[in-house]
């Protein structure tokens, strides 16, 4: 099986800084699209994401369930499953080996999963998941949506592709798989 690790807030959804209602969940455009083809494509979908909110005391791990909850809700509409959801609930001072760039949710996944990181994509809008790719061989794409543009700059050099979306990082893989 091949798989794709997917970074939630700025990658899927729109970053609402600590969203903890699941009513403020908001898709990028393009993002159903996206995914959908990877799916097509062959690959299973998991999500990786930090939390610090529940470090900080801003919200609860279940207000970030019913936040991942919605998610999946909307995307189901589109025929989109994510396998798991592994999230790091520590503030970045909280000593934790989980915390992107650490390969702490990779590990797991991998373990659960039996994954080849060398035959997986990781995909999100800031270096800590370009790094957290690189760090296990996966390939990593930074997608442009979120705080991507900003960190666009840091990232030249280290990710593997560049995209505007998560289509187009969809249509990268599917070259990339062909070729």
């Amino acid at each position: 099986m091949k798989y794709i690790l997917l970074d939630r807030d700025g990658t899927i959804i729109v970053d609402k800084h600590y969203l903890n209602d699941p009513e403020g969940v908001e898709l990028f455009t393009n993002t159903a699209e996206g995914l959908k083809a990877m799916q097509n494509a062959g690959y299973k979908l998991l999500v990786t994401t930090n939390q610090s909110g529940i470090g900080r005391g801003y919200y609860s791990e279940k207000d970030m369930h019913a936040v991942n909850a919605r998610m999946a809700e909307l995307l189901a509409e589109h025929g989109i499953e994510f396998k798991a959801v592994y999230f790091c609930p520590h503030a970045p001072d909280q000593d934790c080996d989980c915390r992107k760039p650490a390969p702490g949710m990779f590990d797991q996944a991998i373990a659960e999963f039996g994954i080849n990181p060398e035959e997986c994509y990781v995909i999100g809008d800031k270096l800590c998941d370009v790094e957290l790719g690189k760090a296990r061989k996966a390939k990593s794409i930074l997608v442009r949506t979120g705080k991507g543009l900003k960190e666009e700059p840091k990232c030249v050099g280290k990710a593997d592709y560049i995209a505007d979306d998560l289509l187009d990082a969809a249509e990268f893989i599917k070259r990339s798989t062909n070729e």
